[in-house]
């Protein structure tokens, strides 16, 4: 049955979250950042509606609790404004049918009770229901800039919306949702894969105005210890297909090739993986961001594929860096199958802003 929704009160009872806005070069309009975020969290949804619908009051006492000043998703799954066969708007939420004005209702009213209403929300949307990336920021710790491009780019969004960058006064935000490697060697697996990761490269080496923290669905387990079940992630194959690469058989995620160059992103950008800066033992309960289907194949089966990477120069700020997904039945998870990881900071020093930029 539709369900029919009354306008929203005048009054303000109840408001939208603050939507976006920013200059052709990408300033953003509004009141100045008053300090630096120092708690995050980043989290693919797998549908940021369905999350809505189905789980938002676990979700929203888990933010309460945590009290984050930057919230990255990645698979919003919301497709971008603008009617069929016409130009769209990656920036907006559809809503030029009857359903999907209801969806992006449904959506903006979650977003407008608490603890959601006190942050200012970005949008970088897929044409359809795929991908996508959303960045919400406390109102009072507002960035300079926002892109959507790797390439600093006012206006231009990624394919599929893909990132989101703040630039902050002291550091960057990059949110990203890597897309997966695939299993074959065609236009959509291997080659995407190595074209992303040759930007990211080249986008990290670039960025030395400012410390970078990196954050998302990174769509790579690095090493051995960051996988639960290291043979059956490198033996695994669809239909018996095996690459001509050795490089790139096994999981995607998990091959060879998608971990050395991880592996050289960070190297060559002189960034480290938080968690793993804390954690050096492998953690079988809470070790893992991502969790395979409870029943089939899969269950059990976990991997450690989003991540908070950041500047070595910020290393002596970490302060935790979680995972917050339990076990193999996917308790925290929320209803997606990755689980919130979170990154806290301590507070840097009075000149941070210029030792920062100075080293």
């Amino acid at each position: 049955m539709k369900r029919f929704f009354r306008p929203l009160e005048k009054d303000g009872s109840a408001k939208k979250p603050t939507l976006s806005s920013s200059s052709e070069n990408g300033e953003i309009s509004g009141e100045g950042s008053k300090k630096e975020p120092l708690k995050f969290i980043t989290w693919n949804a797998n549908s940021f509606l369905l999350r809505v619908k189905k789980n938002w009051p676990e979700f929203t006492k888990f933010i309460t609790s945590f009290d984050p000043d930057v919230i990255a998703i990645q698979e919003v799954r919301m497709p971008a404004a603008g009617s069929k066969g016409a130009p769209k708007n990656p920036g907006e939420l559809k809503d030029d049918t009857s359903s999907s004005r209801e969806e992006k209702q449904i959506l903006m009213r979650a977003l407008s009770s608490a603890p959601f209403g006190d942050y200012r929300v970005w949008w970088s949307l897929a044409d359809s229901k795929y991908a996508g990336t959303a960045l919400f920021v406390k109102k009072c710790f507002q960035p300079q800039k926002v892109f959507f491009n790797l390439d600093r780019k006012a206006s231009k969004h990624e394919p599929d919306g893909r990132v989101i960058l703040a630039e902050f006064e002291t550091f960057n935000l990059l949110n990203t949702y890597a897309p997966n490697n695939g299993w074959k060697e065609e236009e959509n697996s291997f080659p995407r894969r190595r074209k992303w990761d040759k930007r990211i490269l080249e986008f990290v080496l670039q960025s030395s105005d400012k410390p970078l923290i990196w954050c998302g669905d990174l769509n790579v387990s690095h090493e051995e210890i960051d996988v639960s079940h290291p043979d059956f992630f490198s033996a695994a194959k669809l239909n018996g297909y095996v690459p001509p690469d050795k490089e790139d058989c096994g999981q995607p995620g998990f091959t060879l090739a998608e971990r050395k160059r991880f592996g050289n992103i960070l190297k060559e950008g002189k960034l480290i993986d938080a968690y793993r800066f804390l954690h050096k033992e492998k953690d079988m309960e809470r070790g893992f961001s991502w969790s395979g289907n409870p029943i089939g194949k899969y269950r059990g089966k976990r991997m450690r594929i989003d991540y908070f990477i950041a500047a070595e120069k910020l290393k002596d700020r970490i302060v935790a860096c979680e995972m917050h997904g339990l076990g193999i039945e996917l308790q925290g998870f929320y209803g997606s199958d990755h689980c919130p990881v979170s990154l806290v900071l301590s507070e840097g020093r009075a000149n941070s802003k210029e030792t920062e930029l100075s080293a």
